[in-house]
């Protein structure tokens, strides 16, 4: 059943490469418009999903539908209203970035070819470098070339695999801001990052490991229902005694914040009896502070595959 306000909505959604299950019946909602950040650690299954939800390639398993149509079925359909950036640059270099547009035009069978183009140029700045080529851009304009080219078309949903990996922070925050700009015209936005920082810019959130959604809902809401509790260790020299708190019971992860320490783990009063000792023996200052999102995801991606809830 089509569910309207959803953008994408699939169940038990699995993916398999020979005898590995990459995506392991999955279950996703996207809602029309939102800017859904999709994280995981390498190999957990993100990049398998985009391709699936795209047309690109076919589910082993599971039934759903992007943009009203249908994933196994739909393919060919599906594509001509996806805007898809992939992990890796891969437009052509030898080309200026005008001519770059003007090709995927063509290719999407554009009737006014040119005036799109234009206007795809003016939209992200690009119009005055459009004579220059591609090879020679850094990498946060060859990023803005690429959305230029993956929404020229004027795609419905957007589906991006690492847009800014290896592109400076000004950069970043450019091509976030025209994500949302993008939003605000309607238009739906998967992403998969690994920061942190750019996960907190998404309207929800799912992470994925070993092929399964481990957690989804707002930042907010995923920091709480995580459950996690933080503590924040502080003084002279504290980075010191990280190898030495790893060691002790209950506390999973001990991790270095600046010039503090960040320790989590699930039983807050046997934390509290390990750390107010040793922070009084050494002198430290100690205070418990709400976990972030990357306390939680460290946490998320050492839970073992036979722990995994598929609900």
């Amino acid at each position: 059943m089509i569910t309207p306000q959803l953008a994408i909505d699939v169940q038990d959604l699995t993916k398999k490469f020979g005898h590995a299950t990459v995506v392991n019946g999955i279950k996703l909602q996207v809602k029309k418009g939102a800017v859904f950040g999709f994280l995981g650690p390498n190999g957990s299954g993100k990049t398998t999903t985009i391709r699936m939800l795209c047309g690109l390639l076919t589910p082993d398993g599971g039934s759903g539908h992007c943009l009203g149509m249908d994933l196994s079925t739909q393919q060919r359909d599906i594509k001509k209203q996806v805007g898809y950036m992939t992990q890796k640059f891969s437009l052509y270099e030898d080309l200026s970035i005008e001519e770059n547009l003007d090709f995927v035009a063509m290719v999407y069978g554009m009737d006014d070819r040119k005036e799109r183009v234009r206007q795809a140029l003016d939209d992200l700045g690009l119009y005055d470098r459009r004579k220059h080529y591609v090879a020679t851009l850094s990498g946060g304009w060859k990023q803005r070339v690429a959305l230029s080219c993956a929404t020229l078309h004027e795609p419905k949903l957007l589906l991006l695999d690492e847009p800014t990996a290896g592109v400076d922070p000004k950069a970043r925050r450019e091509f976030w801001d025209h994500v949302h700009d993008l939003s605000l015209k309607g238009i739906t936005t998967l992403v998969a990052t690994h920061y942190m920082d750019e996960a907190e810019r998404c309207t929800e959130l799912a992470y994925i490991a070993y092929g399964n959604i481990l957690a989804r809902g707002t930042p907010k809401q995923i920091v709480q229902e995580a459950k996690l509790y933080t503590w924040e260790l502080s003084g002279e020299d504290v980075q010191q005694y990280t190898v030495a708190l790893r060691k002790r019971p209950y506390l999973d992860q001990v991790g270095s914040f600046g010039a503090a320490l960040h320790i989590s783990g699930y039983e807050h009063d046997k934390m509290a009896e390990v750390l107010l000792p040793f922070a009084e023996q050494n002198q430290l200052q100690l205070k418990e502070i709400l976990p972030n999102l990357e306390d939680v995801f460290i946490a998320l991606i050492k839970i073992e595959p036979k722990e995994v809830d598929h609900g």
